[in-house]
């Protein structure tokens, strides 16, 4: 039974939360503080974190470092912030998902199972083209320059890195970027955020060997090398 470590203040959404996962059965620790949360850390090992960015003593942003540095499991962050620069900040330091509230429950539920999915064969590093990726770090750089991605663009990036070999229809990359950065992604806009990404990660864009076009299915991940 996976075990969900829940950092969350609100006790209404805390109560909820706890009673869904459990009907998932998910064993749910909680926390209402960074203070307690950090305790528990050092206590417990987890499976996966969902973490409210605003506490009452501190923020989300610090306990997600500290789950990285400890633990490295999967981090979702829950807020009520739809602002990019808070969207941006959580994946910089590592989170691997962000869920703007209000959200739906079967939606957050299929997030966290995909997120589970993918940290047993999760690469941490990914190399081609001079384009090196750490999802640890959250970093990623084009020729050793680090290069700053939009939320939804590094969204979009580790959908291809985690299903390498894997021809990505639109609609399922519409599935992944559902909601990322409180954005609306729609197939006409899809294309514009592949463009954008392969002009900053590309050596041609206009003849990509990262992020390949495969006519009449959707897109996949050219050949690039991933480590543990």
């Amino acid at each position: 039974m996976k075990k969900i470590f829940l950092v969350e203040d609100d006790k209404a959404i805390s109560k909820n939360l706890s009673l869904l996962l459990r009907s998932e059965e998910f064993t749910v620790h909680h926390a209402s503080t960074q203070t307690e949360a950090f305790s528990m850390l050092t206590a417990h090992k987890f499976d996966l974190a969902l973490v409210d960015i605003s506490l009452p003593d501190g923020n989300g942003f610090a306990v997600c470092t500290e789950i990285k540095e400890t633990q490295n499991i999967p981090v979702l962050f829950l807020t009520a912030s739809g602002d990019e620069a808070s969207v941006v900040t959580g994946l910089n330091i590592g989170a691997d998902d962000y869920i703007i509230k209000p959200f739906r429950p079967r939606e957050l539920v299929a997030r966290i199972k995909a997120a589970l999915r993918k940290t047993d064969h999760a690469p941490t590093i990914f190399e081609q083209n001079g384009l090196t990726v750490d999802r640890m770090r959250g970093l990623v750089k084009k020729n050793g320059e680090e290069i700053f991605l939009s939320a939804l663009e590094y969204r979009l990036l580790l959908t291809f890195i985690l299903n390498p070999g894997n021809i990505l229809t639109r609609d399922r990359l519409l599935d992944e970027l559902w909601d990322a950065a409180g954005e609306f992604v729609n197939n006409n806009t899809l294309t514009v955020y592949i463009k954008r990404l392969r002009s900053k990660i590309e050596d041609d864009p206009a003849h990509p060997q990262i992020i390949l076009t495969v006519h009449g299915a959707g897109y996949r991940l050219g050949g690039g090398h991933v480590s543990k």
